[in-house]
C-alpha cells in the first residue's frame, strides 16, 4: 500500500519535481473562465477628465445665456415708454398741472413711473378734484415750485404745497410729498 505523499505534494512518491497543489481557480488543464481582462498591476482604467470639463463648461455657459436673458427681460419690461422730466421737480410740477388744472388722467399718467402707473388710482385722484370743482364756486388751484428735499443717486424726495382758493375767499391747503425715481428722465412713483 502506497502512502499519499507528506506536505499535500501531488505526484508519485520519490518523484524529483513534485507539483504543488491546485490554489483554486480552475483545474490544470482546463479552459479560462470568461471576465474582465486583467490589468497590470499598479494601473488604474484611465478617467475622462475632458468630458467633465466640457460638460461643466456648457453647463455655465446655459446657465450665463440664460440669466443674462432673464436679467435683460426684467430690466426692459419695466422701462419707461417716454422721456421723462430733465429734473424731479420738474416731473412733480407736470404731475400737478394734469391733475388740478388740466384734470386729464391720461395726461398725469405720462409723468408716472410704470411700476406705480395705476390708471384707476390716477383717475379716481383726478375726479375728486373735479368734484371740488363742481362744489365750489370757481377753485383755483396753485402752489410754488415744488422743492427737492433730498436726492441721492437715481431717488429724488420732493415736497409742494397745492392750495385751493375759490371765489368766495375759501382756502384750503394739502401738503404733498414725491417720491421720484430717475430711468429715461424723472418719473413720479409715489405721493403721499
Amino acid at each position: 500500500m502506497t502512502q499519499p505523499p507528506a506536505g499535500g505534494d501531488t505526484g508519485t512518491p520519490g518523484d524529483p519535481n513534485p507539483q504543488p497543489p491546485p490554489t483554486g481557480g480552475a483545474p490544470p488543464g482546463s479552459a479560462p473562465t470568461a471576465g474582465p481582462p486583467a490589468y497590470p498591476s499598479g494601473t488604474q482604467p484611465r478617467k475622462r477628465p475632458a468630458v467633465l470639463i466640457v460638460s461643466l463648461v456648457l453647463a455655465a455657459a446655459v446657465l450665463l445665456c440664460g440669466g443674462g436673458g432673464t436679467a435683460a427681460f426684467l430690466a426692459l419690461r419695466d422701462s419707461e415708454d417716454g422721456q421723462g422730466a430733465k429734473e424731479p421737480q420738474v416731473a412733480v410740477d407736470g404731475f400737478l398741472k394734469a391733475v388740478y388744472q388740466e384734470r386729464d388722467a391720461e395726461k398725469a399718467a405720462a409723468f408716472v413711473c410704470s411700476a406705480a402707473r395705476d390708471d384707476e388710482k390716477i383717475a379716481t385722484k383726478v375726479a375728486e378734484v373735479q368734484k371740488y370743482v363742481a362744489q365750489y364756486q370757481n377753485p383755483r388751484f396753485r402752489w410754488p415750485t415744488p422743492t427737492v428735499d433730498n436726492q441721492t443717486g437715481d431717488r429724488a424726495t420732493v415736497s409742494a404745497r397745492v392750495t385751493m382758493t375759490t371765489a368766495d375767499e375759501k382756502v384750503a391747503e394739502q401738503a404733498l410729498r414725491f417720491t421720484v425715481v430717475r430711468k429715461t428722465g424723472w418719473w413720479v412713483c409715489e405721493v403721499g
